[in-house]
């Protein structure tokens, strides 16, 4: 780190005001280049002072300096330039901010699409429906968030009937429009779309950022617990572990221990206790974690085993169902073979080849119970896996 940007990020303000103000009177891109190549070394509040430092610096005589800034992209300084700019917008700035959209690159593309989330002119609309599903995820999520802004819904009502397609990817892509465009009347139907997923645990990482578990569980507790289970089984292999504070799991399995006890509560309790003890036991998980985050997972871990297990495996087998959307987490506790067997003849094929492995781990699977299963089944990849059991 050069000697300029430690006065920046500094905490003498004889060193970083002046920095400050020379980084943008100058149009120091060099340096804000650098600054940006640091954000994974510098701690959030660090970051959080040198975007306040730089932006008392700007003034109406030097705002148009940040323009030139706008090819380093940083979530970091995102706000403070994009209001910046909005703060002394006149009709040539969005004019400029319209040409850079249009053909500037993807990291200038992003401040623009923020921008206009500020300054609604319909003259940008064209363009943020044409990135709004791009694979650059701030693109992307900036366009939603500038249309729902400017009131256009037109790829909102689209990205609800693409919550139908049978391609998980374009699924999913539909979700996280949805989620930046923060209309919560499309939280039912992403939850239907996460019925009928594979990536489940996928869709319910980006659903809480649209609302939360609590919302959920009041207006509808199985949707409710159907997330958070989704959440659990998606917790330290697609979802981050300090994901666990933004999705307040610690509250939110805290209120499911007082709540009367059922089936599906005690199915995702047992789940949460299994999670979590892979978690602590298992270094691999906790190991780049911070202090706070491993600190967040025993506590939630020394939450979940205040419940006794005994008490919820009494209850899971009631969710032995192909009907019940806790099924496959609670054939993972059950001894029932007879439930199991039931299952075989389930019109969902993973079911019947799960139910099928559940026998097979009991040491009670028979002739009968393959026929049965196969007769279930035409794809031909499961029908192997059926014959290899």
């Amino acid at each position: 780190m050069n000697e300029k940007l430690k006065k920046l990020t500094g905490k003498n303000p004889a060193d970083f005001e002046p920095a400050a103000e020379d980084i943008v009177n100058n149009s120091d891109t060099e340096l804000f280049s650098e600054l940006v190549e640091q954000d994974s070394f510098l701690f959030d509040f660090v970051k959080q002072n040198v975007a306040k430092r730089l932006e008392k610096a700007c003034n109406q005589s030097n705002y148009l300096n940040l323009l030139n800034f706008l090819k380093f992209y940083s979530p970091s300084y995102e706000d403070f330039i994009v209001s910046t700019l909005a703060k002394y917008s006149d009709k040539n700035l969005t004019e400029k901010m319209l040409e850079i959209f249009k053909n500037g690159t993807t990291d200038e593309k992003i401040y623009c699409a923020k921008y206009f989330s500020l300054i609604k002119t319909p003259k940008a609309t064209d363009l943020l429906k044409e990135y709004a599903y791009s694979q650059n995820s701030y693109l992307s999520s900036n366009c939603a968030s500038a249309l729902a802004s400017i009131g256009d819904r037109s790829l909102f009502n689209k990205s609800v009937k693409l919550l139908s397609s049978d391609d998980d990817f374009i699924k999913l892509d539909a979700v996280r429009f949805l989620v930046s465009f923060q209309d919560t009347s499309a939280v039912e139907d992403i939850i239907k779309a996460m019925m009928k997923s594979s990536m489940a645990d996928n869709i319910a990482g980006e659903l809480l950022y649209l609302t939360d578990l609590f919302h959920i569980y009041k207006k509808n507790q199985t949707y409710g617990l159907y997330v958070f289970n989704a959440i659990i089984e998606g917790l330290g292999e697609i979802l981050n572990l300090s994901q666990v504070f933004d999705f307040q799991l610690y509250e939110f399995i805290e209120m499911l221990i007082k709540e009367p006890l059922n089936s599906q509560i005690a199915t995702v309790l047992l789940a949460a206790q299994d999670k979590f003890h892979t978690l602590t036991e298992n270094d691999e998980y906790l190991f780049d974690e911070t202090r706070d985050t491993k600190q967040e997972i025993l506590e939630i871990k020394n939450l979940l085993n205040s419940v006794d297990p005994a008490n919820l495996f009494k209850l899971t087998d009631n969710e032995l169902r192909q009907d019940s959307l806790f099924v496959f987490s609670a054939l993972e506790y059950t001894e029932n073979d007879k439930l199991v067997r039931n299952l075989l003849k389930s019109s969902n094929p993973t079911l019947v080849v799960k139910a099928l492995e559940v026998l097979k781990m009991l040491e009670v699977i028979t002739p009968q119970d393959k026929e049965t299963a196969l007769n279930s089944i035409s794809d031909e990849n499961l029908r192997a896996v059926i014959n290899a059991l």
